[in-house]
């Protein structure tokens, strides 16, 4: 396995009421006892970074040996079917969807993946409570054990690596088709005045307890989240923002860290619409969609990644380029809590309007070494409206550090959207080939960015 370093690491078992337990590992030594119900825990001082197999050795009455242990980073990577989307999936993508990159094709990954420095662990619900599971789900990521394993986190911790160059460990547990309620704990609803007293329905729980809960307190150093689409076909929109903050919330406390990374990826351009489910969906419930889960960014220690470029078949809810979601996660810890001040992480976001001239000139940060057309045609997926709130197709165009936009029939922009369609696929970018966040000038959600920090009450 993988061993976080840097941080205190918590090693726990059970033995005989009163039993002694001694831990040895990496020269430390420590001795405990075995509480009134058989429980035990040992927290070893930070370790350092270490690509030498090492042996932990728990002895009490008897004596376990785990061998072949690293120390160096370790993610839990969570959520519905495009985080558990395998390895195996990834090998019959449509290789010229990817460029070769580091001499091969990333759709051929699972046939030169031999980095011994890389551990993955593939949660089992059915497996996860029993004794020595947390060890014994270990493998290296290849063969196999790779095929089963979750693409995007796979790929996450082969980035890195290729920046870090210490051994990585990447806990996979997802569940497809699942919403946001199962992993959270009954106890965190009941606990958040958000909720007052209604009955939170969609399981809570179901997931948290046999595949979460038991995961801590092994020492991580943060969070991945690829979920949300069951929860838009139920078109949530503030809401969910709320559960992801009790999400985020209950699992940094489940870890005794309320600074723990939470990193998760905004959902892509897909025909929600045209789903045949009880509630009827339109072409903007995506974008409504999205917009409450970058509500969520106001959460301190959070980061989202962009995906409007990463859909090839908006009939497909599973797109194929799991590749560069790993890649982006990736780009936010590493200049995020890596230190990596010259990773350029995040694409343009918006952050401002001024009306000069009957255009609208929109400022963004994030941009980079600058904003470009990916494709080098005319900027797409912008639409403008005047006075009367009916948005048109709009002209726009890059200047400096803006994007003027304009529209014949509109001569007093009063409001301009971004990506406002499930299908959008824009080409505004920055030059380090990130994509801009959707958006609307008259976001009606923007104001509850504070709230959902300062006010967990339920909002009247």
């Amino acid at each position: 396995m993988v061993l976080q370093q840097g941080k205190p690491v918590v090693i726990w078992g059970k033995g005989a009421v009163g039993e002694t337990v001694t831990i040895q590992f990496a020269g430390q030594q420590q001795t405990t006892f075995a509480d009134a119900s058989g429980q035990w825990k040992i927290t070893l001082k930070p370790l350092k970074a270490s690509a030498i197999p090492s042996e932990l050795l728990i002895s009490g009455t008897n004596t376990i040996r785990l061998q072949n242990i690293l120390v160096g980073e370790v993610w839990l990577c969570s959520g519905q079917s495009n985080m558990e989307y395998t390895m195996r999936k990834n090998s019959k993508v449509n290789r010229a969807l990817a460029t070769d990159t580091d001499g091969h094709n990333p759709v051929d990954e699972l046939e030169y993946a031999t980095n011994p420095q890389i551990r993955i662990f593939l949660v089992n619900r059915k497996e996860l409570g029993k004794p020595d599971s947390l060890h014994r789900g270990w493998n290296i990521a290849q063969d196999s054990a790779l095929r089963s394993f979750s693409a995007p986190a796979y790929f996450f911790a082969k980035e890195l690596y290729k920046n870090l160059n210490v051994p990585i460990g990447v806990i996979s547990s997802a569940i497809p088709g699942s919403r946001i309620e199962p992993w959270i704990s009954e106890a965190a609803f009941r606990e958040d005045a958000y909720y007052g007293d209604q009955k939170v329905d969609g399981e809570p729980g179901k997931f948290y307890e046999p595949m979460i809960r038991p995961l801590a307190p092994f020492a991580v150093k943060g969070f991945l989240w690829y979920q949300g689409e069951t929860n838009c076909f139920l078109k949530e929109t503030s809401t969910y923002s709320h559960k992801m903050k009790t999400l985020i919330m209950s699992w940094r406390r489940a870890w005794s860290n309320p600074n723990l990374p939470f990193y998760y990826v905004q959902l892509a351009p897909f025909k929600y619409s045209e789903s045949k489910g009880k509630v009827v969906l339109t072409r903007e419930t995506l974008p409504e969609f999205r917009e409450a889960q970058e509500l969520v960014l106001s959460l301190p220690k959070t980061g989202m990644i962009v995906t409007t470029d990463l859909a090839e078949d908006l009939s497909d809810i599973h797109p194929p380029y799991k590749w560069e979601i790993g890649r982006r996660l990736a780009l936010l810890a590493l200049a995020t809590d890596y230190g990596k001040r010259s990773v350029s992480s995040q694409g343009p976001v918006y952050e401002g309007m001024r009306v000069k001239n009957g255009m609208a000139e929109l400022s963004f940060r994030n941009i980079g070494s600058g904003l470009v057309s990916k494709d080098g045609q005319p900027l797409t997926g912008f639409t403008v409206a005047g006075t009367n709130g009916v948005f048109v197709p709009a002209q726009a165009h890059i200047d400096g550090r803006h994007v003027l936009i304009s529209a014949a029939s509109v001569s007093n922009p009063v409001a301009v959207r971004f990506a406002w369609d499930e299908a959008a696929q824009p080409n505004l970018f920055n030059n380090e080939g990130l994509p801009a966040r959707p958006f609307r000038t008259d976001n009606p959600l923007k104001n509850q960015q504070y709230e959902l920090v300062q006010l967990p009450e339920r909002s009247k």
